[in-house]
Parts: structure tokens; sequence; C-alpha cells
């Protein structure tokens, strides 16, 4: 089915962006699809589209975390991680703002597998050798202390919410710019872009009327589109 709707990916990746494809999911109902705002881009020049590989993470004391072993530091972390097929996003959330969640050898092995980017609910660390990378990671900012004592990984492949509520299933759309993440659930891709790509074929026809010197009121009134 993935393969099938590779085309509709493309399509986000070249012709639209996150603000038409929002008001979309408003038109036809899924008006809370946005992830946080505090989750932006490391690179704003980046467009990030791909299938989400859900990862939920938790909070862990440092001696619980210690006396687990050094194969099992970060719970089921490094499983999720390889698990990581082509096209997929790591995104994750759970956990508290105390360490970092990703980092520069995470997204070497992310790449390795042909997964197109990484969203954390969280910060990432290592942010010099991502961006030499040029790996798309869309985080809350930098912050270099390390998970191993104070986090885990506790299942993946699972449904997940943001603190804002945004639900997100693993097969799920994940689509990122300069301007956020919107979240498009898969059964509802090829229904959302047709009507995005119709959004900014109208929305071209505004500009055309606004250079023509149409008025604001007039033009939404006729096409309703602003």
């Amino acid at each position: 089915m993935y393969a099938a709707q590779q085309h509709l990916i493309d399509s986000l990746r070249t012709q639209l962006n996150t603000s038409v494809v929002g008001d979309v999911l408003d038109v036809i109902g899924l008006t809370h699809q946005f992830l946080p705002p505090h989750i932006r881009a490391v690179n704003p020049d980046h467009v990030l589209v791909g299938r989400a590989m859900t990862v939920l993470e938790a909070d862990a004391a440092s001696d619980y975390v210690a006396q687990a072993g050094k194969t099992d530091s970060f719970g089921l972390m490094f499983k999720a991680l390889d698990s990581l097929t082509a096209g997929e996003i790591y995104i994750c959330t759970g956990s508290s703002p105390r360490y970092a969640l990703w980092g520069e050898l995470m997204s070497t092995r992310a790449m390795s597998l042909g997964a197109t980017g990484a969203v954390l609910d969280g910060f990432h660390r290592d942010t010099r050798g991502i961006k030499a990378l040029d790996f798309p990671v869309f985080s809350s900012g930098s912050y270099a202390q390390d998970q191993r004592l104070r986090g885990r990984v506790i299942d993946y492949r699972c449904p997940i919410e943001f603190d804002n509520g945004v639900r997100v299933d693993n097969g799920d759309v994940v689509f990122g710019d300069i301007d956020g993440l919107v979240i498009i659930p898969a059964a509802r891709l090829a229904e959302v872009v047709e009507l995005a790509l119709a959004k900014v074929a109208g929305e071209q026809q505004v500009r055309s009327l606004i250079e023509a010197g149409g008025t604001t009121e007039q033009i939404f009134a006729d096409t309703g589109i602003m």
C-alpha cells in the first residue's frame, strides 16, 4: 500500500506546505493535527515527509537505569532505531525535557536504513554533527545531557500522544517544514493531498486577483480562499 502512495508523499514534499495541509485538515474536520509549536527544524530549510515510526519514551531514576546493565540502559531504543525502514521517520514523545533524545550516531544509523528524519518531543544533541549529515531533525532545541541514566524507550510502533493531545499512530504521515509539523492520518492521505493541491491552485488564482487590484473582502466572498 505504501509503495502505491509514494506519489502522494512526493506531492507533499515538492508542491505543498504545512499551512495549506493544515487548512485542508480543518475543512475535513481534523482540527487538531499540528504537533506542539516548540518542536522546530534544526535546519529551517529542511522539509520532512515520511511515515511515522512511533516511539514511546519514559523517565527513569538513575539508579534503576544503571542496574539494567549496559545493553539495556536505553530500554528498547536500539531495537526501535534498528527497526526503521526506508521512508520512515523516528518520532518520539513521553519524556520530560531533562535530557537529549537523539544525536549524531542515531542520525547516522537512521540514514543508513533509509529513514527520512527524526521528530523529538524534547532535545537533540551533537548539533554540528547532525547539520554536517544534512539529516532532517525536528526538536525542542539542543541540549547535551545524555539520556542513558535518565530515560528509556518503553515501547515502539505503538500509538503515542503529544502533550497538546495530538495522537500519532504508527504509519501516519508526518509532514514538517519551517512553519511546523502536521500529522496526516494514513487512511486520509489521498483525500488530503488532493484537496491541498486544489487549494494551492485556488490560492494562485487569488494571488492574481489581488495583483489585479481586487479587494480581499470581495475575493474571499467569490472564492472562499484567503
